[in-house]
């Protein structure tokens, strides 16, 4: 049934517009981002169709690409761009709520801060984070985007962008899209040589995280720092 002929309070646009954003389903959110479905369907039919591809998870349609997208009947480039981007705000939203004003505590909140932005690469990327002697979150900085296997870092800029933000402490945080958070021989050698650099410019490494999935791998917990 075409929705326009829905009830009121079945559309989804209205339905947000009466009783609040909390109120839709997944499939009556992503139908209002995609705008209208296909001759054959309705625009809510076919946001489930494209969330059943993503087996109902939505971190699962964050990883899935433009061309898999328009693979459906009724997404073109336009609907699967804007699925694209309202998935990014979504990261970017949960990343800005983690490092606003946060404290570092643990291996665990360095995870959660860099968890939505590196968990659905295909392919690795170093950052940095900056922090004050509260251990406060000062920023975050991409260092390095590479290939499937590593990343290329320059020692010395991430130490220029440590100190252009006057941080007394850092720490790193890489992925591994190959689903295997251990570090390899590079990975180490990298971090010491970044420890090292950093005790002579009196910034202490934190720690290091290398993120996989929803696994990570600490430097400090595991006592290797």
């Amino acid at each position: 049934m075409i929705i326009k002929n829905w009830s009121e309070d079945d559309r989804p646009r209205e339905k947000l517009l009466n009783k609040g954003v909390s109120a839709l389903s997944n499939a009556e959110l992503l139908a209002i981002i995609i705008g209208s479905g296909s001759v054959d369907e309705n625009a809510v039919d076919l946001a489930k169709k494209i969330l059943a591809q993503a087996d109902n998870n939505l971190a699962e349609l964050g990883k899935t690409s433009i061309a898999c997208l328009k693979q459906h009947k009724g997404v073109g480039e336009a609907k699967a761009v804007c699925i694209t981007a309202a998935m990014e705000l979504g990261r970017r939203r949960e990343s800005s709520e983690i490092t606003e004003k946060k404290q570092i505590k643990s291996s665990q909140d360095i995870f959660r801060l860099f968890h939505p932005l590196l968990s659905d690469l295909p392919h690795e990327e170093f950052w940095i984070l900056f922090m004050n002697n509260s251990n406060r979150v000062i920023g975050t900085q991409r260092m390095s985007s590479g290939g499937l296997a590593e990343v290329m870092v320059d020692i010395r800029l991430l130490m220029k962008q440590a100190i252009e933000r006057l941080a007394t402490s850092i720490a790193l945080c890489h992925n591994h899209p190959s689903g295997n958070p251990a570090p390899s021989e590079p990975d180490r050698l990298l971090t010491q040589r970044i420890k090292e650099g950093g005790n002579l410019l009196n910034i202490l490494l934190k720690d290091h995280i290398i993120l996989s999935g929803n696994q990570y791998y600490s430097f400090a917990d595991e006592g290797v720092l």
